[in-house]
């Protein structure tokens, strides 16, 4: 036994994983969100416009969809363990980075570190759920450290407008950044990977590890990319535009924005936990993956659809309301979505098949996001037709997963063309 393997592990040592990775999404959302909130703060010390502010983001979002398929590909090789800790640091130190910057182009190059590191985390621990637990609490697994990405956009709106209005907005990006660091020692203590024995146990795995490219020849494939690719972009809008959004309609200032956030994430995080628990629940009672993961889906998209009236709420707490609703069936979607990789593909190919997924919603992610900067600039700062895309696109996604994945069949790398 090396000090990276674990003999055969108590019940208990898993959920301790979880946790592990339910703080490490924390930490990377906290990482992330920290622009979001000072982005009121920055426009008018740098002088940026809503297309320059859409810019700066996507410049983190543009890297972070290629960071995907690298990441998926490296952590299949490499394990968790290594390829978790070298993936924090790098992200760590390119947050503490933003400090530094001066001009429109540093915010860039930091930004673009920023997402290279952060591309690791889905990827990673999609990959270490699909290790420790069998397939009945994957998605309550996926659903508890997707958790942390609410709890991370609840912590930065506590934590960086105190900071930036008694240190300066240079500090928040410090203090958030060393958070990394904190959990690295916590990782490096703690986790060590599932012994050979116990993984092939719980579920079969095919040995072959062809290039990721090639799984594209999988319709498997192309549902989760759909999944990804329609969802994901929402839920960055959510993260990078809802403070502007309440500054521009309300008036709701950095002093001011912390609670309105905090209900939406605090609401999200139910959100999370309740998807995951929802279709691992009906999978206990005897439904097929593929009859729970579905239904429990087109009812998180169902009640996304009224996103799109947001914007002609008649108060911010109405407005609030739908998007906390919004923001909490996308985490409940977003909790079964992953959990798609490990029911249709082999261990071996998970973290691949995540990293795609991820490049995909990146991707949207990147599009929507300077869409939606040239936009708020031509129209005036009306946000009704952003919110539309918002409403419709889980039902879009869930039509299509469907057309392609009627069943969810799991798939055998050396089928591949």
């Amino acid at each position: 036994m090396t000090d990276a393997t674990l003999p055969p592990a108590r019940h208990s040592y898993r959920w301790t994983i979880c946790a592990l990775l339910f703080l490490v999404t924390t930490v990377n959302y906290v990482d992330r969100q920290v622009l979001g909130i000072l982005a009121p703060t920055l426009q008018s010390e740098l002088h940026w416009s809503e297309s320059q502010y859409g810019d700066v983001v996507s410049a983190f979002t543009f890297v972070y969809a290629f960071g995907f398929l690298f990441a998926g590909w490296w952590l299949d090789r490499v394990g968790v363990r290594r390829g978790f800790a070298t993936a924090v640091v790098v992200w760590s130190l390119a947050a503490m980075g933003q400090a530094l910057a001066r001009t429109t182009a540093a915010f860039y190059a930091a930004r673009a570190m920023l997402g290279l590191g952060e591309s690791a985390n889905f990827p990673g621990a999609i990959k270490t759920v699909a290790e420790w637990f069998p397939k009945e609490e994957r998605a309550l697994a996926t659903g508890l450290f997707n958790a942390g990405t609410n709890t991370g956009a609840i912590v930065t709106p506590l934590i960086v407008p105190w900071i930036a209005l008694t240190w300066g907005w240079r500090w928040a990006f410090v203090v958030t950044g060393s958070l990394g660091f904190l959990w690295l020692a916590l990782w490096l203590a703690l986790y060590r990977n599932p012994p050979a024995a116990a993984a092939a146990a719980r579920e079969p795995d095919d040995a072959s590890r062809p290039p990721w490219i090639r799984f594209l020849g999988f319709r498997q494939t192309w549902a989760i990319i759909a999944g990804k690719l329609l969802a994901d972009p929402i839920w960055w809008f959510y993260l990078y535009w809802l403070p502007k959004f309440l500054d521009a309609k309300y008036g709701v200032n950095l002093a001011h924005v912390a609670l309105p956030l905090i209900v939406v994430y605090v609401v999200a995080d139910v959100g999370s936990i309740t998807g995951g628990w929802l279709s691992g629940s009906l999978i206990h009672r005897g439904w097929t993956a593929n009859r729970a993961r579905k239904t429990a889906m087109l009812l998180m998209a169902l009640v996304i659809v009224p996103t799109a009236f947001a914007p002609r709420a008649g108060s911010m707490w109405t407005a609030v309301l739908i998007v906390s609703v919004a923001a909490a069936a996308h985490q409940g979607w977003s909790a079964n979505v992953y959990t798609l990789a490990s029911d249709m593909f082999p261990r071996s190919a998970v973290a691949s098949i995540s990293g795609i997924g991820g490049f995909a919603g990146a991707v949207g992610g990147v599009l929507f996001q300077r869409a939606t900067g040239r936009i708020l600039d031509a129209n005036g700062h009306d946000y009704t037709p952003i919110f539309l895309v918002c409403g419709v696109a889980y039902v879009t996604a869930w039509g299509i997963i469907q057309l392609l994945a009627p069943t969810l069949e799991p798939v055998r790398v050396k089928e591949l063309p």
